[in-house]
């Protein structure tokens, strides 16, 4: 067996990082190649490539020698079946399916608990709260314990969830109903990506690209049509039918995954497979590899944040001072962690990278304010049922819809973020002016205005972090990504909240796309001044 490793400089603007192609060839191995450096050239899977690294950087020849040992290598070019990855997508699309779909049902939940706008916005943060912590945390934990055994246990805690929502006695209920749901919906997108990982290693190859662009437009098309579909589930069986559908959901996919989703390695197999990987051997203990100390200070910090935005209306100003306090103790621990929840060392050496997580994080929040709080408008502010706004949503998703795909097959990364972000600019623009007298058709439009972004924005954002990533740490880079984009989420609903009151009137959706504006114009500058986004991607 030999092995080459060839690295070339970077080009891109992110600093200190180096592309790393590896190759190993021997009697029966197929060349491995790691994140598929073939991909960096073409964004057609470049946000399949970035998240498919969330399981698999560092997992090289020695670790791939552990887990080819313990399963065997099946013949190069098989595997990858129909029957291993249904499971897998199932599961990955419960959360972003859940993310949106509430969207159509605030106003109803709201009638029915006597709550105001205000008060629902906690349905949308306390999702993105759990989510932004679990998601790096399980993924961690997917390679530290086996992806099947997190996979079907985040399922179990997704029908839980289900159960709770649907059976809600009040409003608290259903809090922790979402919280439930981060937590479980969190575990199955990192736990599929370490599947194929180790299917790749069982049969001598990566990961082939239909699949990874399968499991990534899983994700992006769920969400697309979250609105649509979560606005059919209300008017046909009311909105206790969006936490219910998750029950058939997470059940198929448990069982499917129980069957078809190879066991995991024992626990002797597991730490030779780390002990053999650089990258982990200096996490002694599953329980070190996660830092605790790191996700609780970060959950606080955040968790005060969120208390402070959603009553801007009446600031607890005092939330500030242990806000600063536990920021501070978390950025100094962080920088003396072995293996940090955050790594701030590696962000503040690539201001590429860093600029990506900035452009996604107000991208979603622009995102998200339409997608929540202009389907509350139109519920509210012109009087449409759940289902009828949910049929209005549908322009806009399936714009995603052919955007996500378009996005995916176009190389360059600048032009698709700068057509983006006038789109954005132009439907917060034009919010700023409807009211109960504009014509649908306007309405409609403004939807779509919003839709395109989020097609181009997420394939776009994800191909920029693979590119300007180190190739040690593209996992957590892709991790980091999705957290900025739940911070996004969380400002989004906090805003809804300043705007909205108690209710979604013209007024507060005219504040809410006045700020929007302001954001969309910062999101040009943001854009059209990265020195990266000028250079282009990374080739290699």
């Amino acid at each position: 067996m030999s092995t080459t490793d060839t690295r070339h400089p970077r080009t891109d603007g992110g600093d200190d990082t180096t592309s790393r192609t590896r190759e190993t060839t021997g009697p029966g191995t197929a060349p491995d190649t790691g994140a598929d450096s073939a991909d960096s050239a073409d964004s057609t899977d470049s946000a399949d490539s970035t998240d498919s690294a969330d399981g698999a950087d560092s997992a090289d020849g020695a670790e791939g020698t552990a887990a080819g040992a313990a399963v065997g290598r099946a013949p190069a070019g098989k595997g990858f079946a129909g029957r291993l990855t249904l499971p897998l997508l199932m599961g990955s699309l419960l959360n972003p399916l859940n993310t949106t779909m509430i969207s159509t049902a605030l106003v109803s939940i709201g009638r029915d608990f006597g709550v105001g706008a205000a008060d629902t916005a906690w349905l949308i943060s306390v999702l993105y709260l759990a989510s932004a912590v679990a998601q790096p945390v399980l993924g961690k934990l997917a390679d530290s314990l086996g992806p099947r055994r997190v996979f079907l246990g985040g399922l179990v805690v997704v029908f839980a969830s289900g159960l709770v929502g649907a059976l809600a006695p009040s409003f608290g209920w259903l809090l922790v109903s979402r919280l439930l749901l981060g937590i479980g919906t969190s575990a199955a997108y990192p736990a599929a990506m370490s599947v194929l990982r180790d299917e790749g290693r069982r049969v001598g190859r990566t990961p082939p690209r239909p699949v990874l662009a399968r499991l990534s437009f899983a994700g992006l098309g769920s969400a697309a049509v979250g609105p649509t579909l979560g606005g059919l589930l209300v008017g046909a069986f009311g909105w206790r039918g969006i936490f219910a559908v998750n029950l058939p959901v997470a059940l198929a996919a448990f069982v499917l995954a129980l069957v078809f989703v190879p066991k995991d390695g024992t626990g002797a197999e597991r730490a030779a497979a780390r002990a053999a990987d650089p990258a982990a051997g200096a996490q002694s203990s599953v329980w070190r590899s996660v830092d605790p100390l790191g996700i609780g200070l970060f959950t606080t910090a955040l968790t005060l944040l969120a208390f402070f935005l959603l009553d801007l209306g009446h600031p607890v100003w005092w939330l500030l001072a242990p806000f600063a306090v536990t920021s501070l103790v978390l950025a100094r621990w962080q920088l003396r962690a072995k293996q940090p929840f955050i790594d701030l060392r590696m962000l503040a050496a690539n201001g590429a990278l860093a600029r990506t997580y900035l452009r996604h994080g107000i991208s979603y929040l622009l995102i998200y304010c339409v997608m929540y709080g202009f389907t509350q408008w139109l519920e509210d502010g012109r009087g449409y049922s759940s289902s009828t706004t949910g049929l209005l949503m549908l322009p806009m998703s399936l714009a995603a819809l052919v955007c996500s795909l378009l996005g995916a097959r176009t190389k360059g990364i600048r032009g698709p973020l700068t057509l983006a972000a006038l789109l954005l600019l132009a439907g917060a623009s034009l919010l700023a002016f409807v009211g109960g007298g504009t014509p649908l058709v306007v309405l409609l439009v403004a939807g779509a205005c919003f839709g395109v972004p989020q097609g181009l924005i997420g394939t776009s954002n994800q191909a920029a972090v693979q590119s300007y990533s180190p190739a040690h740490s593209i996992g957590s880079a892709a991790g980091l990504q999705r957290t900025a984009q739940y911070i996004g989420a969380v400002a989004a609903s906090s805003l809804i909240a300043l705007a909205y009151g108690q209710r979604a009137t013209d007024s507060g959706l005219h504040l809410m796309a006045a700020v929007s504006a302001g954001l969309g114009v910062l999101l040009i500058a943001v854009t059209l001044t990265d020195p990266a986004l000028r250079r282009g991607t990374r080739t290699t």
